[in-house]
């Protein structure tokens, strides 16, 4: 039986994600931060909850705690999905401010680590373990300097950055781990609370490469960025 875990697994693209690999047979662990919000999910979804905010070094040890001891030790895949919008100024670059910065960067890019470190063990002692960080293409230093793609009309200062830097955060795992394939993902732009809704894309279709990438097997890519048409220059 696989084990994955999916952070922010409530809502969105991690609960679609969560829903699909239920259905290829694996053994998930809803990560969120409300308590009420994930144990409705993992109802719905037929999964198991685990308590998990991210940004709080504690919560992020004790659900590693948690999950090491209903698994026996060990994690199969690790879908570090969790991820919040940022301070929401769009095309005013002028007025993040460094406070701005952190607070976006504490989620995306640092609670990305905190909880890859916490369950690195737990990885360590599956036969085939893969990690997907999931970032955007509005972390793209190609897409977001195309004229003809739509992230490059899109001035996020720490949104976009953040998404850069867990690119580069999955890069150097894989080469530091090289037992565990470990690859970032663009979703593409998904219809979710993160957009308000804006999204051109169905959850579903947007789930679709995060879903792939959890699947890959001990010979699979590492080191990655992908989307859905396939590795994506970053």
């Amino acid at each position: 039986m696989t084990t994955t875990l999916i952070t922010g697994a409530n809502k969105g693209l991690g609960f679609e994600t969560a829903r699909r690999l239920i259905e290829a047979g694996h053994t998930v662990y809803v990560g969120a931060r409300d308590v009420h919000r994930g144990r409705e999910a993992a109802s719905r979804l037929g999964a198991r909850f685990v308590q998990l905010d991210v940004t709080d070094e504690d919560s992020v040890k004790a659900a590693a705690e948690f999950v090491r001891a209903e698994t026996g030790g060990r994690l199969d895949v690790l879908v570090n999905n969790a991820g919040i919008a940022g301070a929401g100024k769009l095309g005013r670059v002028g007025d993040v401010t460094g406070a701005d910065m952190m607070t976006t960067y504490d989620t995306n890019v640092f609670g990305a680590v905190r909880v890859t470190h916490a369950f690195l063990p737990l990885l360590e002692a599956s036969d085939a373990p893969v990690v997907v960080n999931v970032s955007s293409g509005l972390g793209s230093l190609a897409a977001t300097t195309d004229p003809n793609r739509l992230e490059s009309q899109v001035t996020v200062l720490d949104y976009n950055s953040s998404k850069t830097a867990l690119v580069m955060v999955t890069s150097q795992y894989a080469k530091a781990c090289p037992a565990i394939r470990f690859n970032a993902v663009d979703p593409g732009y998904t219809a979710t609370d993160l957009n308000g809704h804006r999204g051109a894309q169905t959850v579903e279709e947007g789930a679709e490469i995060v879903v792939r990438m959890a699947l890959i097997g001990a010979d699979g890519p590492t080191g990655g960025f992908f989307d859905k048409t396939g590795p994506a220059a970053w």
